[in-house]
């Protein structure tokens, strides 16, 4: 009989703490300059290697949203297995789906990590990934990123960790091709130049943007509500991450975003609000 070998990875919540839309392609694609930064919090994998083919199975809080039969983590794997392979997956999914924090893309990013370790494989070239969603690449390196071009071109940040972050989703979902179809401008000026450090940093990214929000909260009014609630509660700034509908609030420290997240949760039960890290 095969021996077995269990293996496990997270999926951590993409934030774009910055989104400028800068173009569009012949092809349709959008071109993006945006800041990226992952979080202490996100979904998690599980596998064993045994038996022939693939398996997967969802648990967690939003287990419900995901079809089990048709993921995204099941082509990741697709691309990794070889010949008379097979595994058994389990996605813990703690994160809100069509959230606009990645969950979909860490949790295929994640499978390609999982399946390299487990099989020996190496990881597909970039083309392949961005297949999979153009931000797979940026979800491979977990680390803080100025992404620009489709998700292609990525620049990591080392300085820009240990951020104090509340996250606040109101609990529905936005699909990414409704905003920018609801775009008004698709040429807008890219982010200006990044810090080398973390000094002063707050004070550049308030002069950022994400020129998605708008039209997210034209299709879903009660964003402006979650922003105000991260406002209200002592955020620097607030704003919403990647095309909606999850906004973040960064914070002096943990312990005034865990105020504040606590708050946010009491003032709006059914909203979905954590605090976190980024690393």
């Amino acid at each position: 009989m095969a021996t077995s070998s269990a293996f496990h990875e997270t999926a951590p919540a993409k934030v774009n703490l910055a989104l400028h839309v800068t173009g569009r392609r012949n092809d349709g694609y959008h071109l993006l300059d945006s800041l990226v930064v992952f979080t202490d919090y996100g979904d998690r994998l599980d596998m064993t290697t045994e038996g022939y083919g693939l398996h997967l199975h969802i648990g967690g809080a939003f287990a419900q949203a995901l079809d089990a039969h048709d993921n995204i983590i099941l082509r990741a794997a697709r691309l990794m297995m070889p010949e008379d392979a097979g595994a058994n997956i389990t996605l813990t999914k703690n994160l809100p789906v069509a959230a606009g924090i990645g969950g979909g893309s860490a949790d295929a990013a994640a499978m390609l990590r999982l399946a390299a370790r487990a099989w020996k494989r190496p990881l597909p070239k970039l083309a392949k990934q961005l297949e999979l969603g153009s931000d797979v690449p940026v979800c491979m390196r977990n680390t803080a990123q100025h992404m620009r071009g489709i998700g292609e071109n990525l620049a990591e940040l080392p300085w820009l960790k240990g951020l104090h972050l509340v996250l606040v989703n109101p609990g529905i979902a936005l699909r990414t091709p409704d905003v920018f179809a609801r775009l008004s401008l698709h040429e807008n000026a890219p982010m200006a130049a990044l810090p080398k450090t973390a000094r002063g940093f707050a004070n550049w990214l308030g002069q950022q943007r994400n020129d998605m929000q708008s039209a997210a909260v034209s299709l879903c009014p009660v964003i402006a509500d979650c922003l105000a609630a991260l406002g209200g509660h002592g955020a620097q700034i607030a704003r919403m991450s990647g095309s909606g509908t999850t906004c973040f609030g960064l914070f002096d420290d943990a312990y005034t975003a865990e105020a504040a997240a606590r708050a946010i949760d009491l003032m709006a039960p059914g909203w979905w609000v954590r605090a976190t890290q980024t690393h």
